[in-house]
C-alpha cells in the first residue's frame, strides 16, 4: 500500500498511525495536495490527502473510508474502532467531532493564507465552532488514559492528532490551559512511540 500526504495534515497522520499500529507495511510519500498536485491527481482527482493506494491500485480517499477499509483486514478484537454498538457509534461521535474540529482549522488557516483580507465573519464562525467542540470534547472526556477503555482507539488518535494540528497551524489560538483533560490526552498520545514515528512539523503549502 502507498500512503499519500505529509503527516503534519491531522488527516494523514490518523492513517499512517493506524497503520503503524495495525503492523500493516506500506510506503509513505508524503507528496503536498498543492506542490505535488500533478502527480496527485493520477490517483486521486479531487487532489486531496490522505489517499490510500491499494496493491490492486485502486485509491482509497477521506480518513474515515480509509480507517474503514484497514480495520476491515483486522480480527475483531484489534480493530481501532469498535464492531458492535453502542460502543461503536460513541467512538464514531468523539473521532467526527474531532475531524470536524480539524475541518474548522483548516479552513481557518486557509481563509487567512489565501486571501489578502480575511472574512471577519468566517474567521469569526470558525473560531467558534472550534471553541465550541474543544468544549464539548473537554467536557466528555472520561478519565483513564484513553477515551473508551485501555487500549488506544480511532477516537483517541483523531483528537490527538488534530490538537497537535491546531496548536501548529495556529499558534496561540487556543489555551490549552483551559482545557486540562484535553491536554493531558494529547500529551500521552504524543509520548507513544509510534506517535513520534509518525510526525512532521507544520509546513505551510507554497
Amino acid at each position: 500500500m502507498i500512503l499519500i500526504g505529509q503527516y503534519d495534515s491531522p488527516f494523514v497522520r490518523r492513517v499512517g498511525i493506524a497503520l503503524a499500529l495495525y503492523g500493516l507495511p506500506f510506503e509513505h510519500r508524503p507528496w503536498s495536495a498543492f506542490s505535488d498536485a500533478d502527480k496527485l491527481r493520477a490517483y486521486n482527482p479531487l487532489t486531496r490527502v490522505p489517499t490510500l493506494v491499494l496493491d490492486d491500485g485502486t485509491a482509497l480517499i477521506e480518513s474515515h473510508i480509509i480507517l474503514d477499509y484497514l480495520d476491515g483486514l483486522m480480527p475483531g478484537e484489534r480493530a481501532l474502532f469498535p464492531r458492535a454498538e453502542p460502543a461503536r457509534h460513541k467512538a464514531l461521535r468523539i473521532a467526527a467531532l474531532a475531524c470536524g474540529l480539524g475541518d474548522k482549522a483548516v479552513s481557518l488557516f486557509y481563509e487567512k493564507r489565501l486571501h489578502d483580507v480575511a472574512s471577519d465573519v468566517w474567521v469569526t464562525r470558525c473560531r467558534a465552532q472550534i471553541g465550541a467542540v474543544l468544549d464539548v470534547l473537554e467536557r466528555e472526556r472520561p478519565a483513564g488514559t484513553y477515551w473508551f477503555g485501555p487500549t488506544i482507539g480511532h477516537a483517541d488518535i483523531a483528537v490527538a492528532a488534530v490538537l497537535r494540528f491546531i496548536g501548529e497551524a495556529h499558534p496561540g489560538l487556543v489555551d490549552m490551559t483551559a482545557y486540562p483533560k484535553l491536554k493531558t490526552h494529547a500529551a500521552t498520545c504524543e509520548a507513544l512511540p509510534v506517535f513520534k514515528d509518525i510526525a512532521q512539523p507544520f509546513i505551510p503549502p507554497a
